[in-house]
């Protein structure tokens, strides 16, 4: 059984995208960034309040309703390219502003605005965008839940199982949306745990008591009443601090020795990726790209007659991490998105994924951390549709350096994700 997240993604086609674009008046991009985020928020959302008492009845009751069936992405589809949503389709859009208020109830407004921040559509428009994104999500799952005979448990369990895979398509600050007295005491302690990556040796062992004191203050703070939560982050926070400055000299950050940035490929080092161009494909899609992007550099390559070699790699050059972390930002997809094009629209090209960093820090820990986000990139791109066994990934940790490991700017420039064909 393909995943929910696979299933749904898929399901945002052209069909789907441009006829929102039209309307919304924003890029087919762009609208499939917003979109991705606002079926992703969706999806995390039901996942985080699962174990709620009574609150997957009430979603699988929104599911079970007969306008949620497969037609409904169709008739949204065409009735946003109408602008007059009727019938049948006007049933399952009340049901997804329902669907809506029962995932973010109030913190709606504020979901948006972050899937406005992280897919660049413009913050007067994002609104629009999720109400229309919500039929679409509650037609797909519903559907879904009917095809694979799911119970309101069976759909609780897949989407809490695959909660780790939305984490791409997220808008950025999603988990503290959510809110509640339990996110709170997760934040603290997920602050003195980023804290422990900062300090070193004895500085570690301090962290863990803070940790658990703050965990288990800001649980106690849940079961006597909001208002003594502000003032337990307030103290974790101090400890973090104190810590932090009595550690700094200590050791170097895995998260300053190895955060990902935009980064270019040989080819443009040191120059911008360009004015946008449109890049036709033998299959007739036709891409928006940088005109010195990775897309023009691969499609180029795949064309000529150079045959394929173990040195010619070409740089991502708009993939963003979570700083010291493999876990891909929402602003990636549409470059993911573009290669896949690429590779669905070249069948018999081939392709390795390098993973690399510059040299601060632990060698050990910089290759796990660059095979993740090599590996990241590749389920990334099966993702969008691409057979794995076209696939392969690697992490290189420091090794291979394109620039000197001296200065700031050497160090970002060997912070790189990589493609290299190996079939054409």
């Amino acid at each position: 059984m393909a995943s929910i997240l696979e299933s749904l993604m898929s399901s945002l086609g052209p069909n789907v995208v441009d006829p929102l674009a039209s309307r919304l008046g924003e890029s087919s991009d762009t609208v499939q960034r917003g979109l991705q985020s606002g079926a992703a928020a969706m999806l995390g959302g039901v996942a985080e309040k699962a174990d709620q008492p009574g609150f997957m009845q009430q979603i699988f009751s929104l599911l079970s309703n007969p306008a949620t069936t497969s037609t409904s992405l169709s008739s949204i589809a065409s009735s946003v390219s109408s602008g007059a949503p009727g019938g049948a389709s006007s049933a399952v859009v009340d049901l997804g502003n329902r669907f809506l208020s029962s995932i973010f109830g109030s913190n709606t407004s504020a979901v948006s605005d972050a899937i406005s921040k992280t897919s660049g559509i413009a913050a007067s428009k994002a609104g629009s965008l999720l109400s229309m994104a919500a039929p679409l999500v509650l037609g797909f799952l519903g559907q879904h839940v009917r095809d694979n005979g799911l119970s309101a448990e069976d759909l609780a369990g897949k989407l809490k199982a695959e909660a780790p895979s939305l984490q791409r398509f997220l808008p950025a600050g999603f988990a503290s949306l959510l809110g509640g007295a339990s996110a709170a005491a997760g934040h603290v302690a997920g602050g003195v745990t980023n804290a422990a990556e900062r300090a070193g040796g004895a500085g570690k062992a301090a962290v863990g008591s803070a940790t658990a004191m703050a965990g288990g203050t800001a649980a106690a703070a849940a079961n006597t009443g909001k208002r003594w939560i502000w003032p337990l982050i307030i103290i974790a926070a101090i400890i973090i601090f104190l810590i932090w400055f009595f550690n700094r000299g200590h050791a170097p950050s895995p998260e300053t020795a190895n955060p990902i940035a935009p980064v270019t490929s040989p080819a443009t080092t040191g120059n911008e990726a360009g004015s946008k161009t449109t890049l036709k494909l033998p299959d007739g899609t036709e891409l928006n790209v940088p005109e010195n992007g990775i897309e023009n550099q691969l499609v180029t390559f795949i064309k000529s007659d150079k045959p394929v070699d173990k040195t010619t790699w070409f740089n991502f050059d708009r993939l963003v991490f979570d700083t010291g972390k493999s876990t891909l930002q929402a602003s990636s997809q549409e470059q993911l998105n573009n290669v896949a094009a690429i590779l669905k629209a070249y069948p018999n090209v081939h392709v390795k994924i390098g993973g690399y960093t510059d040299n601060s820090g632990n060698a050990a820990a910089n290759k796990k951390l660059s095979s993740d986000r090599a590996k990241n990139v590749m389920d990334a791109l099966v993702s969008a549709g691409i057979d794995k066994g076209r696939l392969e990934a690697e992490g290189y940790g420091d090794q291979h350096p394109v620039a000197s490991n001296d200065t700031p700017e050497g160090k970002a420039q060997n912070r790189r994700i990589a493609l290299r064909v190996t079939q054409k």
